[in-house]
């Protein structure tokens, strides 16, 4: 589509008062960027499960989705979340629609693991959409759910990680750039010292050595994916003022995983 595309992953810090993303993503859809947002919201889905006096259940670290909790998981995500930030934008001078992977069918998957339910690994990305939004002078802000691989079975659809679908977008568009903004440093070594640049085998060694753990190292795996159609993947601080300008502008911090 155009390497000049930035493909940005926000998380839950993104929408506190004292963040600048949404500023920067103004700032930048101004000088003339095409810019696609994608966000999560795994805390709010949680909380909001709990209202519904419904359980959060994990296996090996990822949310079970089941009939009951995917009806919330589209709530939060298509809705909640989505609007809050796409009335940010709008509020700061921006223009930006929001959608989720089942509008125009943008994001195609099947079940991952039965055991997880309605949870899917993505097999396609549809750019139709993002192309005709990205023309008309809009940021698409993706939510991280996709059709039903089964038509017949008329469900809604499936809960995607919102990291993967970074990942799969970025390398579908031929993004310039893929960049998480997150609450920590970036990519740390043993010792706690921030990594600033690894190629595809470091980042793959410090995954397999247990040094990157948590919720690092889907971040990891999402950005070595993307470099199959994206010069450069990111994970920076997005709690630092300007930090998604800064990283456009002159490299600012966290961690760039290359090619070699």
């Amino acid at each position: 589509m155009n390497n000049k595309m930035i493909v940005v992953k926000i998380g839950s810090v993104a929408l506190s008062p004292e963040d600048t993303s949404i500023d920067d993503i103004v700032a930048l859809q101004k000088q003339g960027r095409q810019i696609i947002v994608t966000h999560g919201g795994g805390k709010l889905i949680s909380k909001w499960l709990e209202k519904q006096g419904l359980a959060t259940r994990f296996v090996h670290g990822e949310r079970v989705t089941d009939q009951a909790s995917l009806e919330v998981v589209i709530a939060v995500l298509a809705g909640l979340v989505n609007k809050e930030i796409v009335s940010s934008i709008q509020n700061r001078g921006g223009q930006a629609i929001g959608i989720s992977g089942i509008d125009g069918g943008l994001i195609q998957a099947n079940i991952k693991n039965t055991e997880l339910g309605y949870v899917g690994t993505i097999t396609k990305v549809n750019t139709a959409p993002l192309e005709v939004l990205l023309k008309a002078g809009y940021v698409p802000v993706v939510s991280p759910i996709s059709l039903h691989p089964v038509p017949e079975a008329r469900e809604m659809g499936l809960n995607i990680n919102a990291d993967d679908v970074a990942a799969e977008i970025a390398a579908a568009v031929g993004a310039e750039r893929l960049i998480f903004l997150t609450d920590v440093a970036g990519v740390c070594d043993p010792s706690g010292k921030l990594l600033p640049q690894l190629s595809t085998e470091e980042a793959e060694a410090l995954i397999a050595s247990g040094v990157a753990s948590g919720g690092m190292i889907p971040k990891i795996k999402a950005c070595l994916k993307a470099l199959a159609g994206t010069a450069t993947a990111c994970i920076i601080d997005g709690r630092q003022p300007r930090a998604l300008l800064r990283e456009i502008e002159d490299g600012g911090s966290g961690t760039k995983i290359i090619l070699p």
